[in-house]
């Protein structure tokens, strides 16, 4: 007995073995009308496998190019539409460069961090507090969805002093930030009826 995984790899695995074995007999056929035929009732297969995506504008041409890809580009038939040439599926896209910003604290995130040098060059006053207040709930909220654990209010201002390079400096005596509760989700209506039933 042959296992699938004892054959070769399908270029296009969600048509199946079947298919594949369909257009490999098309490679064998010798008579060109006949190989074209047999190409039009593969493609008619092949369309009938996927009936939700024939309302797609080119859906037709999709198909023929991936008989295309299935006969390695061998089948030499009459295409009714241009189809994908081999070169252009070998071409790899162009790589993606990650970005050259280093986060010092990835659980705060880059949000954070451009807040906290915004709020260093704010000047001296009550929006200023006010502002580096919002910065250290948000970062305390950001630690506890990180580490469930909790956290004290002196290493939230320890992070913030560190990542302002030490332009802000607090202390959790004076400063104190708002407790992080956890949210346990109310019973619906209905659930304990059973309860309230008098037998």
């Amino acid at each position: 007995m042959e296992y699938n995984t004892q054959q070769r790899i399908l270029p296009l695995p969600e048509y199946g073995r079947s298919v594949q074995n369909m257009v490999d007999h098309a490679l064998t056929i010798e008579d060109r009308a006949e190989r074209q035929r047999c190409a039009n009732t593969i493609v008619n297969i092949m369309g009938g496998m996927f009936p939700q995506l024939r309302d797609m504008e080119d859906f037709r041409h999709k198909l023929w190019d991936h008989l295309a890809i299935m006969s390695d580009f061998k089948l030499d038939i009459d295409y009714p539409v241009e189809v994908v040439k081999k070169e252009s599926l070998e071409v790899k896209p162009d790589r993606i460069p990650y970005s050259p910003n280093k986060i010092r604290f990835r659980h705060y995130g880059r949000f954070v961090t451009d807040l906290i040098k915004a709020a260093v060059d704010y000047p001296e006053g009550e929006e200023r507090d006010v502002l580096i207040r919002y910065i250290a709930n948000h970062m305390k909220k950001d630690y506890i969805n990180w580490n469930k654990d909790g956290v004290e209010d002196q290493k939230i201002l320890d992070d913030l002093c560190e990542l302002s390079g030490g332009k802000i400096k607090l202390s959790a005596a004076d400063y104190h930030l708002v407790e992080q509760r956890t949210l346990i989700p109310r019973r619906r209506q209905g659930q304990n009826n059973n309860q309230k039933r008098k037998y």
